[in-house]
């Protein structure tokens, strides 16, 4: 038993290794000017681990996005489950994706790079996808604050541009200069937003 636990905790930890190095040298250095043996290296693994769990660079680089996918998909639903008016859910969106943002910087950068910066040679991936489910999880929270009284009748679509370019710019702001960001400047932008939205209805 404790031979399997053992061997359980070392194939974590190597998975591990593999998915942290790969991330920091992605967001780092690109997909295509990345090899193999920087990440093997900085995992402090071997060539085989690697293809054995991810079959080869490839392999990693999708399971890390997929990774981050789930990770968005959990989030997003634990926001939508969350009792609160439509701005108090806005907020707790955006709180959460801001710990995550801390606590893995290096993907947020992965992805940021991906999306809006230059082409890496990276395998083709649907990187839009991150995208479409925070503009849907946005429009449920609105069309439940409209249910509910606490907003005006709008395009669903057009709240959901207005919130997420918002907290997008936000989050941009923090990518470029960490040092100089005010965390409490996107809830005071929310506020403000809800504030036209809400056109006396309440909601805070």
């Amino acid at each position: 038993m404790n031979q399997r636990a053992n061997k359980d905790t070392a194939e974590h930890r190597a998975k591990n290794a593999l998915f942290s190095a790969a991330v920091s040298l992605f967001a780092e250095k690109g997909y295509a000017s990345t090899s193999v043996r920087e990440i093997v290296a900085l995992a402090g693994v071997t060539k085989p681990v690697l293809y054995y769990y991810f079959e080869s660079k490839e392999g990693l680089f999708r399971a890390i996005l997929d990774w981050a996918a789930e990770q968005q998909q959990i989030l997003l639903t634990t926001v939508l489950d969350t009792p609160g008016t439509a701005l108090q859910r806005m907020i707790r969106l955006y709180g959460l994706i801001q710990e995550g943002v801390i606590e893995n910087g290096n993907l947020f950068k992965l992805i940021h790079n991906l999306v809006f910066g230059p082409p890496q040679g990276a395998p083709a991936y649907d990187v839009e996808q991150y995208h479409r489910r925070m503009v849907e999880a946005i429009k449920l929270i609105y069309l439940k604050g409209l249910d509910q009284g606490e907003v005006i009748e709008a395009d669903p679509d057009e709240v959901a541009m207005l919130l997420l370019g918002l907290t997008d710019f936000c989050f941009h702001l923090y990518h470029v200069n960490p040092e100089s960001f005010d965390p409490a400047q996107p809830e005071r932008l929310l506020r403000l937003a809800f504030r036209g939205l809400s056109d006396g209805n309440g909601g805070s």
